[in-house]
C-alpha cells in the first residue's frame, strides 16, 4: 500500500480523503438531525444519505458520543460561533457595561440567524432528552451565564450596578435575546410585522432595557454615592 493511502477512501469510483469524509458525515448527521431529530435517525440513514455503509461512520466516530461531541465542535467553532467568544471575552476585559451586553447580544443574534440548525438542534435534543442537550448547556450555555454573572457580580460590589442576584440577572437579559431569536426562527413573517428590527438595533435596545434596571443611581465614579 503506497504511503498515505490509508487515508483515502474508496466508494466506487469516488475517492475522498479520510478528513473529508468525515466533514462531509458530519454535514449529514447535523442536517438530518436538525430535521428529523435524534431518534428520528439512525446511523443507517446518515449512511445512506452520505453514500457509505455504517462501518464507515463509526469509523470516523467510534461511538455516537464522539458524533455528538463533533457536532458541537463544529457549531462552537464556526465563525460566527467563535465571533461570539471573542465578543464575550474582549467586552469582559474592557469593563465597558454596555460593550458587554450589547456585543454578547449581537453576536448571539448574529448566530442564530445565520444558523438554522443550532436552535433545532438544541431543541430537539432537549425535547427528546437527549444526552446532546446537556452537553450543550454543560460546555457553552453555561459558559456564557457564568461569565456573565462573575461580571455582574463584580459590578455589584463595585456599587456600579443595583443590588440583584447575578444569575438572575443574567437570566433576564439572555431571555430576551433567545426569545427573540427564537421568535424570529419560528414566525419570521408575522415577527417581523411586530418588531421589524436588525441584529445591532435589537442589540442596542435590549441593552438599553436591561441596564436601566441595573445601574445604581446612587454610583459616582468607583464608589456610590453618600445619602446626605
Amino acid at each position: 500500500m503506497e504511503k498515505g493511502q490509508e487515508n483515502i477512501e474508496i466508494k466506487g469510483s469516488l475517492r475522498m480523503a479520510a478528513g473529508d469524509r468525515r466533514q462531509q458525515i458530519l454535514d449529514v448527521a447535523v442536517r438530518l438531525f436538525s430535521l428529523k431529530g435524534f431518534r428520528g435517525t439512525t446511523t443507517k440513514e446518515i449512511a445512506q444519505a452520505a453514500g457509505v455503509n455504517e462501518a464507515i461512520i463509526f469509523r470516523h466516530f467510534a461511538t455516537k458520543g464522539e458524533l455528538y461531541a463533533a457536532i458541537i465542535d463544529r457549531k462552537a467553532c464556526s465563525k460566527d460561533g467563535l465571533a461570539l467568544q471573542r465578543a464575550l471575552d474582549e467586552a469582559v476585559e474592557s469593563d465597558d457595561d454596555r460593550r458587554v451586553f450589547e456585543e454578547i447580544a449581537f453576536r448571539m443574534l448574529e448566530f442564530h440567524q445565520q444558523d438554522d440548525e443550532a436552535m433545532r438542534l438544541l431543541m430537539y435534543s432537549a425535547l427528546e432528552g437527549h444526552e446532546l442537550a446537556e452537553m450543550i448547556f454543560r460546555q457553552h450555555v453555561a459558559h456564557v451565564f457564568h461569565r456573565l454573572a462573575t461580571f455582574i457580580k463584580r459590578r455589584v460590589s463595585e456599587g456600579k450596578f443595583r443590588k440583584v442576584d447575578p444569575m438572575t440577572a443574567v437570566r433576564a437579559f439572555i431571555g430576551m435575546v433567545i426569545y427573540h431569536a427564537l421568535t424570529n426562527k419560528m414566525f419570521p413573517h408575522h415577527a417581523r410585522e411586530l418588531l421589524n428590527i436588525g441584529n445591532r438595533q435589537a442589540a442596542e435596545r435590549f441593552t438599553d432595557i436591561f441596564l436601566a434596571s441595573m445601574l445604581n443611581h446612587e454610583y459616582e465614579g468607583h464608589r456610590p454615592r453618600r445619602k446626605s
